[in-house]
């Protein structure tokens, strides 16, 4: 990268000891006045010296920031500087200009960053308060890293990142999710490293080239300690949040953004959902000033900033690929009518009465698939929050898996798709739930009929073509079904054929001896099957 221009004051490399006697290093980005300014801080792995568009070029190329100093998924310094702010990128351990071995999703990460907190909190030129604001892994160490409260973090904002590693990343509903793994870590990790691999200049053992964090997700099949290690009290946060959530994200942070708003033990905050893809939202006019009114409020003390915003705030989907933002003051919402709408086997209907007769629908595993879809609506209806499918589910096999779609069928009987933040041009349903069932015992003390959460400790294996009561985790959504559509839940067997990097085909996972055979869905008498949605009242 360039050398700062003036107003710039850019310092290269700066040494940042942590408590084990590691230094990391860092660019500083700070106004060339004197004086003592409020900071905005990144710790990753991605590498601060890497340009944007180096990084990934066909996104740079349809963001609305550019210029010589971005980086990705992190704020530009030359809006951020401008606006009265230091600017702080930190390479991980391991990572970039830093040694050490490289230890992601972990306490050595969160420590390290603590300790990078306090010593930015410090300098001549911060004031010392110092805010975390930066996209994915730059918003997923932030819960962490603030349940423990070092002193001089003011506030966060997580700008789409997850919580849970296991619930949210590593398996959705049980299952491996390795198709995001797959791709992630050797593009955007491995080449980072911060020393070079075994050879002639360094016979050394790799610093992290033998590392495989989806093998970690293997080994590590039930929530253990190794995830039990890598779970932030999120009670312990104190300092203001800004939750900011995607509604496409849902195979990755959407979850995450939620769940943190919720736990967060601080009074002071907020939830956002947006839409679009994965970066875009981030860099938009809209965005950062979004963005800077909430820092501005809690890093400089401007409470006319932010005075009047309230709680929630989320862009309402229309079936067309558009919508609105409107302000609500609860998540779920407070009007919420949680409605019950019914699997009929016989007809292929969702209907908010239960089926006369009992019934059942079969399909191959991994290859079948059951469809069940509601009447046209009359009306538009919105459906806004999370939801659930509570369903009588046999097998001949041992196990099996639950792949839920919710889709949006317009009057012509096509399916609508939106926009998704898998991937540039990528697009999908309306959501998706997973389940493994034999996964499906509940944390009875943390679900919720709309928010089932399972434990994830066990296996409890299926006995051949024994029903057995299976409650889906369906991500949250927002969509308006327009007057003539129709919403379907789609129940199949493994993934549908969207373009989408969140796959979940890994062989060793997935083994065909335990998943192959024929599935059964029961609806109906002592086994009513139901999707439980959000649907919202239109307001005058």
């Amino acid at each position: 990268m360039p050398t700062a221009p003036s107003p710039f004051t850019l310092d290269k490399d700066i040494a940042v000891p942590v408590r084990d006697g590691t230094v990391l290093r860092a660019d500083v980005f700070r106004p060339s006045s004197p004086g003592r300014y409020p900071v905005i801080m990144t710790h990753g792995p991605y590498g601060k010296d890497i340009h944007f568009e180096d990084f990934n070029a066909g996104a740079y190329s349809i963001i609305d920031e550019h210029g010589p100093y971005m980086n990705w998924e992190t704020v530009n310094p030359e809006w951020w500087v401008p606006q009265g702010y230091v600017v702080i990128r930190v390479d991980q351990r391991g990572t970039g200009h830093s040694p050490g071995r490289m230890a992601l999703i972990g306490r050595q990460e969160w420590e390290d960053h603590y300790d990078a907190i306090e010593w930015a909190g410090v300098q001549t030129w911060s004031n010392g308060n110092v805010g975390l604001l930066g996209i994915s892994y730059y918003a997923i160490g932030q819960w962490h890293v603030a349940a423990m409260q070092p002193p001089h973090l003011s506030a966060i904002v997580p700008w789409e990142g997850a919580v849970d590693i296991y619930r949210d990343w590593s398996h959705h509903g049980g299952i491996l999710s390795n198709g995001f793994a797959d791709d992630w870590w050797p593009r955007q990790i491995t080449g980072n490293q911060s020393a070079l691999p075994p050879g002639a200049d360094n016979p050394g053992k790799a610093v992290d080239g033998n590392a495989d964090l989806l093998q970690e997700f293997r080994d590590h099949s039930l929530f253990d300690a190794y995830y039990a290690d890598r779970q932030a009290d999120l009670t312990r946060i104190r300092v203001p949040v800004l939750s900011a959530g995607n509604w496409t994200s849902y195979a990755l942070h959407l979850r995450g953004n939620i769940e943190g708003f919720m736990g967060a033990g601080t009074q002071h905050k907020w939830l956002e959902i947006h839409d679009g893809n994965h970066f875009t939202p981030f860099y938009t006019e809209e965005g950062r000033l979004y963005q800077k009114r909430f820092l501005d409020c809690w890093l400089k003390g401007d409470q006319r900033a932010w005075h009047d915003e309230p709680p929630v705030k989320l862009f309402i989907r229309d079936s067309h690929g558009g919508g609105q933002f409107r302000a609500e003051s609860a998540w779920p919402l407070e009007r919420t009518q949680w409605t019950t709408f019914y699997l009929d086997a016989h007809s292929g209907r969702l209907d908010t009465q239960s089926p006369e007769q009992p019934g059942s629908v079969s399909y191959p595993a991994p290859e079948g698939s059951a469809t069940f879809l509601t009447a046209p609506f009359k009306e538009d209806v919105e459906v806004t929050g999370p939801s659930a499918l509570h369903v009588w589910v046999a097998a001949d096999a041992e196990d099996m898996d639950l792949f839920v779609t919710l889709i949006n069928i317009d009057a012509n009987g096509k399916e609508v798709t939106f926009e998704d933040a898998s991937g540039i041009g990528n697009r999908g349903p309306v959501v998706k739930g997973w389940l493994r069932v034999s996964h499906r015992a509940l944390d009875e003390a943390r679900s919720l009929p709309y928010r089932p959460f399972h434990a994830h400790t066990e296996r409890e294996l299926l006995e051949p073509n024994e029903p057995v009561l299976a409650s889906v985790e369906i991500m949250p959504t927002s969509m308006v079904f327009a007057e003539g559509h129709r919403l379907g839940v789609v129940i199949q067997a493994a993934d549908r054929n969207d373009p989408t990097r969140f796959l979940h085909n890994d062989p060793q996972d997935r083994a065909e001896t335990l998943f192959r055979g024929t599935n059964t869905v029961h609806t109906g008498g002592d086994m009513d099957s139901y999707l439980l949605l959000p649907v919202i009242p239109a307001t005058d």
